[in-house]
């Protein structure tokens, strides 16, 4: 069983979700269940399934669980270009995220390919 604690894309993912709560507290109220709730999911999604995926007994299981949070991180990026055009996040916020969500998924991709 691997230690998901160890391996850098998990804590950088985690990292990303904490950024994520808390830029996200600054949404309006109507978006509570709307797009406040998407992106905070789709984040915390990428770092869960990490874990999960080291709780497997086998590497293909283990790559099915990156595959997963790989779409979860494709699915913040989008969630992060909507917040900026909706406004909800400024230029900085947004580059800054969004540098860390595809430099996970970059991360995501290598592990992939050594699982392989």
């Amino acid at each position: 069983m691997r230690d998901f604690k160890k391996y850098n894309v998990w804590k950088l993912s985690h990292q990303l979700t904490l950024d994520i709560y808390t830029i996200s507290k600054k949404f309006p109220s109507i978006e509570t269940y709307g797009i406040t709730s998407q992106i905070r999911r789709a984040s915390s999604s990428i770092p869960t399934n990490i874990s999960e995926g080291c709780g497997r007994d086998s590497d293909a299981e283990f790559n099915r669980f990156l595959t997963i949070s790989l779409g979860s991180a494709s699915e913040t990026e989008y969630l992060l270009i909507l917040s900026k055009d909706l406004d909800y996040i400024g230029k900085d916020s947004y580059d800054r995220l969004n540098t860390q969500v595809n430099t996970i998924k970059q991360k995501i991709y290598s592990l992939k390919q050594k699982l392989i």
